[in-house]
């Protein structure tokens, strides 16, 4: 299509004689491409030029004439037709003739032939578009408003009064009525299978569509609508398909399966469109896309091992492979290349790419490495870790020793899991045993590696402590750690792993540990979950509750309301303020909205009316509000005397501080519906009343890397 990138670059320097020279010059063709006359023609009717090149358009008639199929000249005749402004009476009888040809069987075919302009010889342009246009105006069908009414659905078609009825999408008053005439001028038929058809229709199908298969809709997104940027798909879907607020998680789920999808071409800066590719990318393009702009070690390793995650099929092509086994190859030739970057190297040739090595050349360079822990740590693809530590295991005889020594540091936990496969069969599986009981006399010496295995007991994957007392060993040494690392900023990820680990499910991991404890365990279980500030008091209130299950002496003499497994606790002003709000949404909100959405619907078929839809949002917020109130409230407690204690920080109290420059400082720790930082009123649930719960007069706490000494400790009553 050379004649098409000329006419590009013409049209977009305005040279607009040479593209009548060009235009010329093609005409005067005799291997017809309709495709190619389409575009072209394109190109020409949404330029500048359009109007100055309506007299010279017909010269491609001879031209489309010699196409074979009828089906292939419709398109390069009716882009034609909608160009051309001669409006001659051959030009008219020929276009008669083709349509005769094709559609003189359709009802009212003459009278489309008048509406069009063909059988008055009057003006004629878009003859073709308007008589697809009225072929199309049936019950049912869907349109495109191009002057911003977004799709519409055609209610009714009279021919008599030579008008239309469609319910819009982005009217909210009802049905339009529309002349043809004023059709022709801003009306384009779209099927039933256009993705804004489809969001019209049936928007919750198509979300479930989104869900499942992402790729399959975003390729009819873009054939229907052209390229789109990341910005502009989500106008697309967000809220009318996907709502708002979920939109980023979906996005994030689907984007990587977009990227590997062989008929859409993903951009890499996030301003330029995702594209819709005619077919699959052949692998120079893919290749040329992968490498651009690529020339550190790191970034060109990292780009062959995305390509061949992402597009595997790409090594089946022998040229493409051979062309990234030498862009990998002359990674060698650099200088100054370290022993981890030569590795690499060695490698990924012997896998994935499949370069038979001399065997010596990479055993010998395995053989001679000293630093395995370091040589890791600068190897960034997890798979060549893994390649290296097969190779490890292969040649080298003291990998056990190597395996035992790297079991706590490595990462990722697949690794990990890698290395206890190995060292699980005899003769090491004792020393492995040996090196994990090593986790349980000092927990918090590797916390990531205690909590990985912790994980691989609960899931019944561990080789050793995974049964009887054991499994109570690892639980509690998980509970020393929690309470080990605190609120501490560094620890931060690993204290949010092990408290969505002990949470989740409402406790399910808990309280099945709890089933089989002994009342001893129980104990110990209260007296470390007491220490853990990563609980808030809630936490600690429905862990308490879940041993008085189990073991209900264990709850003598604790808070009455220690069974309450949601407690909110609340002053009186505080619960009186929820009780009211809950008042005026049952009473006088929802009534209003009511009388709102009743107004909205007497205006008609609502299913897209703005009004309508708006009130049924605000309804459904407010009925959400007030089911979170609702459920609240059953669960309150308005704190009274005789549930604080002055002993130590807890909820109801005011703690007076002294700051490490000397400051004094108070605050009162009451419930989430009391709370007022301008008056210094926390939250029990927020993290400086967690960093000083439980504290006692004179001790100390650290809060953002500042230390505080608690001076005194009053009831807020």
């Amino acid at each position: 299509m050379a004649y098409l990138e000329e006419f590009r670059n013409q049209i977009k320097a305005r040279n607009y004689s040479q593209v009548v020279n060009l235009w010329e010059e093609y005409c005067q063709g005799d291997a017809p491409d309709s495709v190619e006359i389409a575009e072209i023609l394109k190109l020409i009717k949404t330029s500048e030029c359009a109007k100055l090149f309506g007299q010279y358009v017909t010269g491609i008639l001879p031209l489309i004439d010699l196409i074979a199929e009828d089906k292939d000249r419709l398109m390069p005749l009716q882009l034609a037709f909608d160009i051309e402004t001669t409006n001659t009476p051959e030009l008219a009888a020929l276009a008669i003739g083709i349509l005769k040809k094709l559609f003189s069987d359709e009802p009212l075919f003459l009278d489309k032939l008048r509406l069009v302009g063909l059988r008055g010889g009057e003006s004629f342009q878009g003859a073709f578009s308007n008589f697809f246009l009225l072929n199309h105006l049936k019950k049912g069908n869907f349109v495109l408003h191009t002057a911003g009414w977004g799709v519409g659905e055609i209610i009714d078609v009279s021919y008599l009064r030579e008008q239309i009825t469609i319910e819009f999408e982005q009217l909210s008053a009802g049905k339009k009525e529309i002349s043809f005439k004023n059709g022709f001028k801003t009306l384009i038929p779209i099927p039933d299978t256009h993705f804004l058809a489809r969001r019209f229709a049936d928007p919750d199908r198509l979300r479930d569509e989104l869900e499942a298969n992402p790729t399959e809709v975003l390729r009819t997104l873009l054939s229907d609508l052209g390229p789109k940027t990341a910005s502009e798909i989500k106008d697309e879907i967000a809220d009318s398909i996907i709502p708002e607020k979920e939109y980023s998680k979906w996005w994030q789920h689907a984007r990587g399966k977009i990227k590997k999808d062989p008929l859409i071409e993903s951009p890499g800066d996030p301003k330029e469109p995702f594209r819709l590719l005619s077919g699959h990318a052949p692998w120079e393009e893919r290749l040329e896309k992968a490498f651009a702009d690529k020339h550190s070690f790191d970034a060109i390793l990292g780009a062959a091992s995305t390509l061949i995650r992402d597009f595997p099929e790409i090594l089946k092509n022998d040229a493409a492979k051979a062309r990234i086994i030498e862009k990998v190859q002359n990674l060698l030739l650099r200088e100054k290349l370290s022993e981890p970057e030569h590795l690499q190297v060695l490698l990924f040739l012997e896998n994935p790419l499949g370069v038979e090595l001399e065997e010596s050349n990479l055993k010998k360079f395995v053989l001679k490495i000293e630093k395995i822990d370091a040589v890791l740590q600068a190897i960034e693809i997890v798979a060549l870790k893994k390649r290296f530590l097969s190779a490890l295991r292969t040649w080298r005889s003291d990998w056990a020793k190597i395996f035992l020594s790297l079991l706590f540091h490595i990462e990722p936990s697949p690794l990990r899991d890698l290395l206890v496969k190995e060292l699980a069969m005899p003769p090491h599986n004792e020393e492995l045993k040996k090196k994990l009981e090593g986790l349980l006399d000092s927990p918090g010496r590797h916390p990531d590696a205690l909590v990985w295995y912790f994980q691989k007991i609960i899931s019944g994957d561990a080789p050793y402590f995974g049964e009887g007392a054991d499994r109570f060993r690892f639980f509690e040494a998980l509970l020393i750690l929690f309470a080990h690392i605190g609120v501490r900023s560094e620890s931060r990820e690993i204290a949010k792993k092990i408290y969505t680990l002990l949470t989740q499910e409402r406790f399910l991991l808990v309280r099945n540990f709890l089933k089989e404890s002994s009342k001893e365990f129980a104990e110990e279980f209260l007296l470390l979950s007491s220490k853990c500030h990563g609980f808030s008091d809630h936490d600690k209130k429905i862990l308490h509750s879940l041993v008085e299950v189990v073991h209900p002496d264990l709850g003598k003499g604790q808070h009455r309301d220690s069974g309450h497994l949601n407690v909110v606790w609340t002053t009186q002003e505080g619960y009186n303020r929820v009780y009211n709000r809950i008042k005026e949404i049952g009473t006088v909100e929802l009534v209003r909205v009511a009388k709102e959405i009743e107004a909205a619907r007497a205006l008609g078929d609502l299913r897209e009316n703005s009004e309508y839809k708006a009130a049924q949002e605000k309804r459904h917020r407010l009925q959400g509000e007030l089911k979170m109130l609702g459920d609240q409230i059953r669960h309150a407690q308005v704190l009274t005397s005789g549930d604080i204690s002055q002993d130590q920080v807890g909820v109801g109290v005011r703690v007076d501080l002294l700051g490490s420059k000397g400051e004094k400082l108070s605050y009162t720790i009451l419930g989430p519906w009391d709370t007022n930082p301008e008056l210094h009123i926390l939250s029990f649930q927020s993290h400086l009343a967690q960093a000083m719960q439980g504290k006692k007069v004179g001790q100390k706490f650290t809060f953002k890397g500042e230390e505080f000494k608690i001076l005194a400790i009053h009831s807020y009553l």
